[in-house]
């Protein structure tokens, strides 16, 4: 009954796992479609491929959206752990006094719906001759994931034994020494976590890049959708370009799935 009971439990993770997966999958075979089969019905699953679709994408001008998405969710997630870590570390091994209310303080800036936040951040762009900029974007991205990063990061240094930080305080560490040398290598694995995630949610966000920019600073979810016009959906271009779209997280994903799964742990289970 055993053995049953965790065959059945693969058997019905797997079925999970490919539900899931499909439709990347679908997207993925898709792109190497021309546009003809890839709105056939039914589906083929025999076809000539093709990388007509892709050459198609860079010539719309993808590469620009590539790099504005590089540059806003990068810097983004870099100028979210400069913040987030010191904030993170006085929220836990120093902490400050009501820290609870610090906590909800940061984390009660995303109880606001984007949509009724943008009106105001539109205005004081436009007052501030920011509109279409690419740093505005990256400091409302670094705004939007700063919140999350100080209570993950928070969960990562409750982890360190205090005895550690006691033994390098004794030793004469400083502030610094203390903090970049002893703590840090300690909670590397919830860094990237923390990082990935930052990046993750700087690099699909949609809403602000649509109304806040138009050509220049343009990112790539806002590209992916002008391929839906009122002359009908090109599902093959379409993909190919999602399938562009979705290989940076992917990539970053499947290098650090070791840290991030040993990250994403450290705040679980002592």
């Amino acid at each position: 009954m055993r053995r049953f009971k965790s065959g059945l439990t693969t058997t019905i993770t797997w079925i999970l796992v490919l539900l899931f997966f499909f439709p990347i999958a679908w997207m993925f075979m898709t792109a190497f479609k021309s546009e003809a089969d890839a709105a056939s019905i039914p589906p083929k699953f025999f076809f000539t491929p093709t990388l007509d679709q892709f050459q198609i994408v860079f010539d719309r001008g993808m590469g620009s959206f590539l790099l504005n998405s590089f540059t806003s969710s990068i810097s983004s997630t870099l100028i979210v752990l400069l913040l987030a870590i010191p904030a993170a570390y006085a929220l836990s091994i120093r902490p400050v006094k009501k820290v609870q209310d610090s906590l909800f303080f940061f984390i009660s800036t995303r109880f606001m719906p984007v949509a009724a936040s943008i009106l105001p951040i539109f205005f004081i762009l436009k007052f501030m001759g920011l509109l279409d900029n690419i740093t505005a974007l990256t400091f409302l991205y670094a705004a939007m994931n700063l919140p999350i990063a100080v209570w993950m990061m928070r969960s990562f240094f409750n982890e360190v034994p205090m005895e550690i930080i006691e033994a390098a305080q004794i030793d004469g560490a400083n502030f610094r020494t203390e903090l970049v040398k002893v703590v840090l290598p300690i909670v590397v694995p919830g860094i990237a976590a923390v990082a990935l995630i930052c990046f993750i949610f700087s690099w699909n966000e949609y809403f602000m890049a649509l109304l806040l920019t138009t050509d220049t600073a343009r990112t790539t979810p806002p590209f992916l959708a002008s391929f839906v016009d009122g002359r009908g959906q090109f599902l093959a271009v379409l993909s190919a370009a999602s399938t562009i779209a979705v290989l940076p997280v992917i990539i970053a994903g499947w290098a650090a799935q070791k840290q991030l799964v040993r990250g994403l742990a450290m705040g679980a289970v002592k």
